[in-house]
């Protein structure tokens, strides 16, 4: 356990080490004070060993929580979840009405019928997930890796982009390492973690009738695999309209999860010198995380500063030199260009390491996980009709961050390249949740059937108020709070792929 000593042995200059904003000067002034930070004698003074030990401590801490960003983030959704709607391997809350603003969660999807469940392959042994035909789902391990599936074509996906190819199956989930018998009739899922995050999407034509959607998620089935005779019978609770938090964790408990999942885990969790960084913070499988009261102030500072930085990171639009834009002459954004022809992210594997140069891209990882969650081949893929195509404003059509008390036109060209839906969802810049801004949902699509122009296209207004004769095409924003769009194509057509359909930019209507 670390040593406790008085705060007041500090420098005061390293007191605000935690200042987010801070004039340059200041943060200068700070890092002077650790550079210049006196020796007596060739040797720190105590002042000084104290100040650098908490700094160290501090440093540590922060780099941890942004390389395990992933982690925190599918944290956040299972400690939410299972403190609101309860855990096992046959709970799977299901948001049968959609889900809304009171959902906290990144960037969901308002536009189809989620359920998401979290199960521990080390705790349950190998786990079987039945799934009825026309699924869509992902199978993810807790860094949210899709699981590779023995035969080597298929990644993570279930149903319709899945070896089922949408008929339907039992897919079998296997833990880490796993050396028994493999009965036949099973797609087999080899996880790198003992944790799985189970993920699954309903698609409905009509928004007044969900109920086929809903049918579908509940005739999927989760069991032991030696043990199907004996399981707890499915549950499936109703998410819809019930506050409750699943974002990451933004404080220092954030550790106290990670300790959590380094019990279950242990060497599955990641490799050596990533299991040395949480050890450096006292992160240790069967040793005890009790940091004294100081160390966990300083924990707490640490996590809440990181996320602060994931923020910063989440709204670049150039990581590491390579420009994230989907079209060279729009604000429009995407970590994985993967959807499009060839482009400068698709070096990126769906684990996030550079497949040219064999390392970890950790800002492309971190800006995914700020913004997104979960990713598949399915997902990515570049057949017309199939996968989908994400993409994300931070900004206007002058570079300026979307603000709530202003009001925005996007012009959609003719012809959406969807094959199944498009839509438009807003987000809060705080906490990439749905933004709650008074509408039953955050966005609005081809389904809600908005009025075209003569020329096929379509006018989306955002802002406080709605135009006139324009409710139908109106997205509610908020003064006084940040906000950025998505736009996912679902089915993205030939247009779409080839980038000759592309959307205007919102444009500030002064």
């Amino acid at each position: 356990m670390m040593k406790s000593i008085r705060f007041k042995k500090i420098a005061p200059a390293i007191l605000a080490f935690v200042a987010i904003g801070a004039p340059l000067r200041a943060q200068t002034s700070r890092f002077d004070a650790l550079a210049d930070a006196p020796f007596k004698e060739n040797r720190p003074t105590s002042e000084t060993a104290q100040m650098l030990r908490d700094e160290l401590l501090f440093q540590r801490a922060t780099q941890t929580y942004l390389w395990a960003l992933p982690l925190i983030n599918t944290l956040g959704m299972k400690t939410g979840s299972e403190s609101t709607f309860g855990k096992g391997y046959n709970v799977l809350p299901i948001w049968k009405k959609r889900l809304d603003a009171k959902t906290l969660v990144t960037t969901p999807n308002s536009d189809v019928i989620y359920a998401m469940s979290y199960v521990d392959l080390g705790k349950d042994g190998p786990l079987v997930f039945e799934a009825p035909p026309m699924l869509q789902g992902i199978l993810l391990d807790f860094w949210q890796r899709p699981i590779p599936v023995d035969g080597g074509k298929f990644q993570g996906d279930v149903g319709l982009p899945g070896p089922d190819a949408g008929k339907g199956g039992k897919f079998l989930l296997l833990p880490p390492g796993y050396q028994g018998s493999v009965p036949e009739g099973y797609y087999v899922y080899r996880s790198g973690t003992n944790n799985v995050f189970v993920f699954l999407r309903g698609f409905y034509q009509d928004p007044s009738n969900l109920k086929p959607a809903v049918d579908l998620i509940e005739q999927a089935k989760i069991y032991p695999l030696n043990g199907k005779a004996s399981a707890k019978p499915m549950e499936f609770p109703d998410a819809s309209g019930v506050p409750v938090n699943m974002l990451p964790i933004a404080d220092g408990s954030a550790f106290d999860r990670l300790k959590e999942l380094i019990e279950s885990e242990g060497s599955n969790l990641a490799e050596s010198d990533s299991l040395g960084m949480l050890a450096s913070i006292g992160i240790i499988k069967g040793q005890p995380f009790a940091p004294d009261a100081r160390s966990r102030e300083i924990l707490d500072r640490a996590a809440k500063t990181a996320y602060k930085m994931s923020r910063v990171i989440g709204f670049e639009e150039v990581l590491n030199g390579g420009s994230l834009k989907v079209y060279a002459d729009r604000h429009w954004v995407n970590p994985l260009d993967n959807v499009t022809p060839a482009g400068p992210r698709n070096i990126l594997d769906l684990s996030w390491k550079n497949t040219a140069g064999g390392y970890l891209d950790l800002d492309a990882r971190i800006w995914f996980f700020t913004n997104y969650y979960s990713v598949s081949p399915g997902m990515l893929s570049k057949i017309p009709g199939k996968g989908a195509a994400y993409m994300i404003a931070f900004t206007d059509s002058d570079g300026m961050p979307l603000t709530g008390g202003s009001n925005y036109r996007l012009n959609l060209p003719p012809n959406i390249p969807a094959a199944n839906f498009w839509s438009v969802t807003l987000y809060e810049a705080e906490n990439a949740s749905g933004l709650a801004n008074g509408q039953a949902f955050p966005s609005l699509g081809s389904r809600d059937k908005p009025q075209q122009n003569v020329d096929g296209s379509t006018d989306l207004y955002l802002g406080p108020k709605a135009p006139e004769g324009k409710a139908s095409n109106w997205l509610a924003t908020v003064p006084g709070k940040g906000y950025f769009a998505i736009i996912r194509l679902y089915g993205p057509t030939e247009a779409a792929i080839q980038k000759s359909w592309k959307p205007g930019d919102l444009e500030k209507i002064k």
